[in-house]
């Protein structure tokens, strides 16, 4: 099976891509350094999107960058495309392939703004269309469902943050990512067994908060695309807002608390979910404390540093979505309705 085979080749992809491109990210941050990068516009779809996702709270955080997510469609329906001068447009496409994406860097571009491509197709037109642009080396990906470019895509992402402070440490803990990414996938043999208590599942919601509510929104897609389970992602703060009231006896939450500043919330309200609410609780975790309130734990591996986990903490998920979508009887490599490529305007 390519889906699995693809899942499990993803320590080679990132270790690839942080031996190729380091120097790049480097000459690159270098060059945004003397330029008057007041914001960044992140142009992505499906599951680039979900890495514009984590990009939003990772160099908010550390580089201090406001990141808004552009509406393509003001672009190539519209024809109204926004006032960009004076920021870092970048498009996030494992293809670069689709018209829209392609359209925001184009865009840019033209208004004088810099641009970045960050692909796993570096010859592709979203790449002509950019300034520069950060190849990923994620290699072939047949499987419909994007796993490996994912990952690779957020280490791109995670490399520009590490270049952007004056310290090793944070590359120190960029290499033993695909450490890190190879210990979780030991966990197969437990999340399998664990995916065969949802076999009946229709809808889920899944939750996460900060840099995780990116691994939220791609558990919830990888679940939908190849299971076609009604899977909806939240923030764990959003959810209560509103669509908690879904909550009823026995409904399934996923949520995603792993350590860090949004985890004593996050805790708080698992308690709630599991003793106040009875929902079936899924943890998504490497803390113990978590893990103990779920009926369903499916464990993270312990010390890698906040700002990197989701890079680590979406591999139990893809492994989930993939044994779930077996489980069902479905077809894991070429989900219903779905290309690989899929060109939107």
């Amino acid at each position: 099976m390519s889906l699995q085979r693809e899942i499990f080749e993803q320590p080679e992809a990132l270790a690839r891509l942080l031996e190729a491109e380091r120097a790049t990210v480097t000459r690159l941050v270098d060059t945004l350094r003397h330029r008057e990068v007041r914001y960044v516009v992140i142009a992505a779809r499906g599951t680039s999107l979900n890495a514009g996702r984590y990009a939003a709270h990772l160099w908010g955080t550390i580089i201090g960058w406001p990141v808004v997510l552009a509406y393509p469609s003001l672009h190539t329906i519209y024809h109204r495309p926004p006032n960009m001068r004076d920021a870092l447009v970048v498009g996030i496409s494992q293809s670069g392939q689709s018209p829209d994406i392609v359209s925001v860097v184009q865009a840019g571009r033209q208004q004088g703004a810099f641009t970045l491509a960050i692909t796993n197709t570096p010859d592709s037109p979203l790449a002509q269309a950019a300034d520069e642009v950060l190849f990923i080396h994620a290699g072939p990906e047949r499987a419909v469902a994007a796993t490996k470019t994912y990952t690779a895509q957020l280490t791109a992402v995670a490399m520009m943050a590490a270049a952007w402070q004056d310290d090793q440490t944070p590359w120190q803990e960029l290499l033993a990512l695909p450490d890190h990414v190879q210990a979780a996938l030991q966990s197969e043999g437990e999340v399998s067994r664990w995916a065969e208590r949802y076999r009946f599942m229709e809808r889920c919601v899944i939750l996460g908060r900060g840099y995780e509510l990116a691994t939220a929104f791609e558990w919830a897609l990888k679940i939908t695309e190849l299971s076609y389970v009604q899977a909806q992602p939240f923030s764990v703060a959003d959810f209560q807002h509103g669509p908690v009231a879904l909550v009823e006896s026995g409904f399934p939450v996923f949520v995603v608390a792993t350590a860090g500043a949004p985890f004593a919330a996050t805790l708080e309200f698992l308690v709630h979910l599991r003793d106040g609410l009875n929902a079936d609780v899924a943890v998504l975790s490497d803390q113990r404390q978590a893990l103990d309130l779920a009926h369903t734990p499916l464990p993270v591996p312990a010390g890698v540093p906040e700002w990197l986990r989701p890079v680590v903490s979406i591999v139990p998920a893809q492994l989930f979505a993939y044994h779930l979508t077996r489980i069902k009887e479905l077809n894991t490599e070429s989900p219903r309705h779905l290309r690989k490529v899929t060109e939107t305007l």
